[in-house]
């Protein structure tokens, strides 16, 4: 009796299932067809990652670099200047409102410069009239521990120097005068003064970096100072610091206390932070239109992808391709197209963030939300742009698809 040979069972095409790898090896052959397309579409979704990282990653490394200076130079500081008479004429300081000042029990330590009516040049042959804005203040020895300033170059006063013709300059100060180091005389108030020292920038007292800084006895007697402070700087105790905020008023003029401002310097560096922040805000809305217009561009190129591979859609659909199987392929291209602009902006936003940081002196820092919100708002928008394309490729039927042009 004769046997019929049994004949191998095949699945049935639908049953057919495609390996992850599978999928990213089809999704890959489809994008290496068109290098060009592909890196345009690439560039465009990297272009939109690289503005939001870099907007994020800007505006945290400048807030990084605002707390570390707030903790070298502390939130204690409050200044005391004089404001307007109900006249609206310019108030001023009593000469002993440092010393008062300094009677108030939470207060560590105080500090006063004074305004002269002087001005410095590079020497005596430069016009009058050209001042360079440089402001020649009187000041106490003590300064620079009260404000927590440092001295660039040279030497600060001392109890010598602070009775002799010598001068330190803020570092605007230096440059408007060209003076570059110590060592040199420029022409004060009529007289030789020589330069002992240049300050580094002082972020919690800006007015001292255009200010020409004389000690408190020569400005008496070589430059005819009055002795009334101009600015009191004052540090107090962490948690009383708005107490003694609340009395400074009175206490530096009991007089007119109406007459005193008092202001904290950080709550300016606060402030300011706060306006980098609505800034970042609207840069973060450019990216993510960036971005909205580099997901239009993948959506363009799948679409007109599935119109060029119909013959290849139709070949494979008679193969056994099931619709999912095609829906799948085209959506994996769209995805690795995406992940690869992805990825391209997240290196170009970190590499954004860390020179920009790198010239302005501040740390590097690039939030790890944000690396990762970035990937998967690419994943998405990605997605999104090719779940069309796809489902339209996999509606088409063989015999359509295998007929078309």
């Amino acid at each position: 009796m004769t046997r019929t040979p049994a004949v191998p069972h095949r699945p049935a095409p639908s049953h057919a299932r495609l390996r992850p790898g599978d999928v990213a090896r089809v999704g890959a052959a489809g994008l290496r067809a068109r290098p060009l397309r592909v890196f345009l579409s690439a560039v465009g979704i990297a272009i939109g990652i690289a503005a939001m990282l870099a907007v994020v990653g800007i505006s945290s490394s400048s807030r990084a670099d605002l707390d570390r200076t707030l903790d070298r130079l502390g939130t204690d500081l409050l200044t005391v200047s004089p404001g307007s008479t109900m006249y609206g004429t310019d108030a001023r300081l009593p000469k002993e409102s440092a010393r008062m000042i300094g009677r108030i029990a939470p207060v560590r330590s105080v500090s006063e410069v004074g305004r002269i009516e002087a001005h410095a040049y590079r020497n005596d042959h430069v016009p009058s009239g050209r001042t360079g804005s440089i402001e020649v203040l009187a000041t106490r020895a003590d300064l620079l521990r009260t404000l927590g300033g440092r001295v660039g170059a040279g030497r600060w006063l001392n109890a010598a120097t602070a009775r002799y013709p010598a001068v330190v300059l803020g570092s605007k100060a230096a440059r408007r005068l060209d003076v570059r180091t110590p060592g040199v005389r420029i022409w004060l108030g009529g007289e030789w003064f020589g330069v002992a020292g240049i300050l580094d920038p002082v972020p919690l007292a800006r007015e001292l970096d255009t200010a020409a800084l004389v000690g408190w006895p020569a400005a008496r007697h070589h430059l005819g100072f009055d002795g009334h402070p101009t600015f009191v700087y004052v540090r107090s105790a962490e948690p009383a610091v708005e107490a003694v905020r609340s009395v400074l008023a009175a206490t530096a003029n009991p007089e007119a206390p109406g007459e005193v401002r008092v202001s904290r310097p950080s709550d300016a560096l606060a402030a300011q932070r706060a306006t980098d922040e609505t800034l970042g805000a609207l840069l973060l809305g450019l990216g993510a239109v960036a971005l909205l217009v580099g997901g239009i561009g993948v959506a363009n190129t799948m679409v007109i992808s599935v119109l060029e591979r119909r013959p290849e859609i139709g070949l494979r659909r008679a193969l056994g391709a099931s619709r999912g199987q095609i829906r799948l392929q085209f959506l994996a291209e769209s995805l690795l197209l995406s992940a690869l602009g992805g990825l391209g902006g997240v290196l170009l936003g970190i590499a954004v963030t860390a020179g920009y940081a790198a010239t302005q002196g501040w740390p590097a820092v690039v939030p790890l939300w944000a690396v990762a919100g970035g990937l998967a708002a690419t994943l998405l928008i990605g997605g999104a742009a090719g779940l069309y394309p796809a489902i339209q490729a996999s509606r088409l039927s063989p015999t359509e698809a295998l007929s078309a042009p």
